[in-house]
């Protein structure tokens, strides 16, 4: 479960998710309405293949039937978040969404039977709702057993007291673990400096002595108050029968009563603001941050979408404003954008990060300079266009994935009306360079702003937010569109992928060719291509890196800004080695890759700016717990020498590679290892595979690498167990990490029975072992796990263990892990867990082969081994033949706690002040 407050941006937040603060969006086919309602339920509205109905509690269900995939989605959305918390009660509204994995009467080991049923679930907290949400493989037993499982937590879960006290904890290092971010830190100051009044000026992760402190009666009160049928949206998404599905529904959430509590109301206003005010945040790290906030008006007013256009112009890389003035001449790394808030007043927020040493005032001047010079030089046309069409892209690629419409839907419900989302969409063309430039002048002003102190004046100049409307008359001309998108049901065995593919070479190139008919004609294309050998490319993994961070930025023919255009109009999203497009736009989108790859220019402004944002990363985790251990063990376990393309570097190392790269040094490797002279590509989606094959024979030919390439074997080190311990002061949240090596490759005889012994002990997440000792039972940890990899050529591989906890509590969190490692080993797994390892890992398996993207990156994995699907299959086999005893004996042939080295990172003194 996790935390939805509002998350501070370390990149440019595109224009949709400005314009829906964080959700993604989805909209589908016609609805296939119910033959025969059940008693009492009545249809409401639809849209776009979303229908709306209402049972006689209240109760309001959302269904979307899509059948070209092959999975299901359900999503609970109550409306209640942290703005509905009273005082002392912060944080509260996320602590429930935890208490509601813990179970009921009837349920009583939920996570358990998500795992049993394979489904990847999770609960989310943002300032307005609250949503529960399950993806699982479209099955009539998972269907109706997830809808019965939502009514019965609805209004019978334990929110125990001893759930209470070990999840407590839990929340609390999560909590830390946000205290670890000066990003997260910042953006939770700038919330409470820029609110007087509202709620939103608490994150929703809540204040530490209340999540501490907070009685279990009041987190009763608050579920028995807001977990009710007419407080919450149900909505299924996927391949299911509309009659059943109702008549399901009507029989799990109907006997639950209508409520006959009043819900309270908020009446709190946010005052105008008077004056600029200012904040610092002075704590341990490698990275400096200004952050400005602007008070903006709730999302059902129409200046909310005009003010996030204004934050994208300014921002978006490379176009923005500000990114042209401030990163492009070196002043600042990054410039971002962001919001705060839907119902009520919102913040727009803008921001820059900057290198350690160099002066934040400036930035700060700089930024402010930028803004202004905004308002006096209104949009232009183009980037009022480019904005647009960006998101329109957006939103066209969004309505293809039902398993994407949980989390976007709820953000819109928690407004007001879930077709508001639509309304939203349909308004984005009607925005002027003149609406933008009228509502910058009037939000971004400096008594407004969050950034500087009180200062009396005779005229201030004030922002008046202007209420919201009212939504029955945002929404009385909303006209629904028609939608005809549609798609065929794809059988994604591993037979079926293996028929349905076209296998064979183009040029130098293995490929593989997969048509289907797909909702919106979308393509998924995956290219690897390899040169050079250990030796020539020996000493060249920093520029290597480098020289393919900048393929997107400069050609003969296009700038970055230039060639970012060019994607958009092809409705490319991905990379140049892996994206996705449309079917019309396919062979001019592998046209505009071949041209990146064999004619890139690297500009030297743009090399400039990569080498900075790479040492301002590498400086900026120089002192985090994660970091440092993953440098550690790196170290550690290197096998390879100095110099060797693979070689585990320091950071001083690294960051000394990373200055010593010069622009020749890019393109003098570009030009001896870049080339088609090896390589797989692969196209899943709705196209022409011949036309498609002679476009791709056509892409590479004559452009072969001068580095001709072998495959570097991969070497394994097996050095002594250690126990090191790293200092990390100041740093709220601790890091365990444990490993061992393992001679292992993937058709190892072993690795099937290893894996699922892996899968039990600490890879199910919260179901495993490992997680229900120390997260379930202990309340030491937020998240943890164990680890399993193997080598599918050679014999290299590694089993490890990893967990965060509260400095305090990391001795006790060592403790524990040691005795459930010794415990699995010493009496082994049972029957009941090896049944239900079986049944997640199958039917995750099986929900990975629906993905297109997936199936494309699959097929060129395959290519390059001379394998094709059917290895998917006799692995499944495998697995689904596995006997208890084989499980164990892996377990136990390969697990050593001798062997295994333990990496801990922790401030020395809150583990000492707490042990005393």
């Amino acid at each position: 479960m996790s935390s939805r407050s509002a998350a501070f941006p370390f990149s440019l937040t595109p224009v949709l998710r400005a314009l829906v603060l964080g959700g993604a969006i989805l909209f589908t086919t016609p609805a296939v309405l119910a033959d025969a309602l059940p008693k009492g339920v009545s249809q409401i509205t639809s849209v776009e293949g979303l229908t709306e109905y209402r049972l006689p509690n209240g109760l309001r269900v959302l269904l979307m039937p899509d059948a070209t995939k092959p999975t299901v989605t359900v999503n609970m959305t109550y409306l209640v978040g942290s703005r509905h918390e009273n005082y002392g009660e912060t944080g509260m509204a996320h602590l429930l969404e935890h208490l509601l994995f813990k179970g009921t009467p009837s349920n009583p080991k939920i996570d358990d039977e998500f795992n049993k049923r394979g489904m990847r679930s999770n609960g989310t907290t943002s300032l307005d709702r609250t949503n529960y949400f399950e993806l699982f493989k479209a099955d009539d037993d998972n269907l109706k057993w997830a809808l019965t499982m939502e009514a019965d937590r609805m209004v019978n879960s334990f929110i125990a007291k001893k759930d209470l006290d070990t999840e407590m904890s839990v929340v609390r290092n999560e909590y830390e673990r946000g205290e670890n971010s000066p990003g997260n830190v910042l953006q939770k100051r700038m919330q409470s400096v820029a609110y007087d009044w509202h709620n939103y000026g608490n994150s929703t992760i809540g204040n530490r002595s209340d999540i501490e402190n907070v009685k279990i009666e009041n987190l009763q009160a608050f579920y028995r108050m807001y977990y009710q049928p007419d407080n919450a949206v149900l909505l299924v998404a996927g391949k299911f029968d509309t009659d059943k599905v109702l008549q399901w529904i009507s029989a799990a959430f109907g006997k639950i009563a209508k409520p006959t509590r009043t819900l309270p109301q908020f009446w709190t206003t946010e005052p105008t603001q008077d004056g600029e005010r200012s904040f610092v945040v002075r704590r341990s790290g490698d990275i400096q941050i200004v952050l400005l906030g602007y008070k903006v008006p709730a999302s059902l007013h129409g200046d909310r979408n005009d003010i996030s256009f204004a934050g994208s112009i300014l921002t978006s890389a490379p176009h923005g404003r500000l990114h042209k003035q401030l990163v492009e001449t070196g002043k600042v790394v990054q410039v971002f954008s962001g919001g705060v808030g839907t119902v009520a007043t919102g913040l727009q927020t803008i921001g820059a990060i900057v290198k350690k040493g160099e002066s934040v005032d400036a930035a700060k001047e700089a930024l402010l300079a930028g803004i202004e010079d905004f308002k006096n030089n209104p949009p232009t046309k183009e980037e009022i266009d480019r904005i647009k069409r960006d998101t329109a892209n957006a939103f066209e690629k969004m309505l293809n994935n039902h398993e994407a419409i949980g989390i976007s839907m709820s953000e819109f419900i928690a407004i007001g009306d879930w077709r508001y989302l639509f309304k939203v969409r349909d308004s984005v063309d009607a925005i002027t360079s003149e609406r933008v430039a009228a509502a910058a002048k009037r939000y971004l002003v400096r008594d407004n702003r969050t950034i500087g102190m009180f200062i009396p004046e005779d005229k201030p100049q004030r922002a008046e937010i202007p209420v919201a409307p009212d939504m029955a008359e945002v929404m009385k001309d909303f006209k629904p569109k028609p939608s005809t998108l549609s798609g065929e049901a794809f059988d994604s065995s591993p037979a079926n992928i293996n028929q349905r593919t076209q296998v064979g070479k183009a040029g130098n190139l293995q490929i593989a060719l997969l048509p289907k008919k797909t909702r919106g004609e979308t393509v998924n294309v995956a290219l690897n291509l390899h040169w050079g050998d250990e030796t020539s490319l020996r000493g060249k993994a920093i520029v290597s890196g480098i020289t393919a961070g900048l393929l997107g930025t400069g050609t003969s023919k296009y700038s970055r800004a230039q060639l970012s255009d060019e994607m958009s109009k092809l409705k490319m999203s991905g990379g140049i080695f892996s994206f996705q497009t449309t079917k019309a736009n396919l062979p001019a989108a592998l046209a505009l890759v071949a041209h990146v790859l064999r004619e890139a220019s690297f500009p030297e402004i743009e090399f400039t700016q990569a080498k900075e944002r790479g040492l301002v990363g590498l400086e900026a985790s120089r002192k985090e717990p994660g970091s440092i251990l993953s440098r550690e063990m790196s170290q550690y376990f290197n096998p390879y020498p100095k110099g060797d393309y693979r070689e585990a570097k320091t950071l001083d190392e690294a960051i000394a590679d990373f200055k010593a790269v010069k622009l020749d040094d890019v393109k003098a490797y570009y030009k001896e290892f870049y080339g088609a002279s090896k390589g797989e590509l692969s196209v899943v989606g709705d196209f022409d595979a011949d036309s498609t094959k002679a476009v791709i024979a056509q892409m590479f030919d004559g452009w072969l690498s001068k580095a001709p390439y072998t495959r570097m074997v991969s070497k394994r080190l097996d050095p002594p167990a250690i126990r090191k311990v790293f200092n990390t002061p100041d740093k709220e949240n601790a890091v365990y990490s444990s490993k061992m090596t393992l001679a292992l490759r993937e058709d190892d005889a072993d690795y099937p029975a290893l894996s699922i012994a892996n899968y039990i002990f600490g890879g199910a997440g919260l179901n495993s072992r490992l997680m229900e000792r120390i997260r379930q039972k202990d309340g030491l940890s937020y998240g943890g796990g164990s680890g399993l990899s193997a080598g599918d050529i050679d014999p290299v591989g590694s089993f490890g263990i990893s967990a965060t906890a509260a400095p305090q509590n990391m001795e006790k969190l060592e403790k524990a892990i040691q005795e459930e490692l010794s415990k699995a080993l010493k009496d082994g797994f049972t029957a009941e867990e090896l049944a239900k390892a079986k049944s997640g890992i199958l039917q995750k398996r099986q929900q990975s082969r629906t993905s297109d993207s997936g199936i494309a990156g699959g097929w060129n994995h395959y290519l390059y081994r001379q394998r094709d699907w059917s290895y998917s299959q006799a692995m499944d086999d495998k697995i689904q033949a596995l006997t208890l005893e084989q499980v164990n004996a892996a377990f136990r042939r390969y697990i050593d706690p001798s062997k295994i080295s333990v990496f801990i990172a922790l401030d020395e003194a809150k583990a000492k002040a707490a042990a005393k």
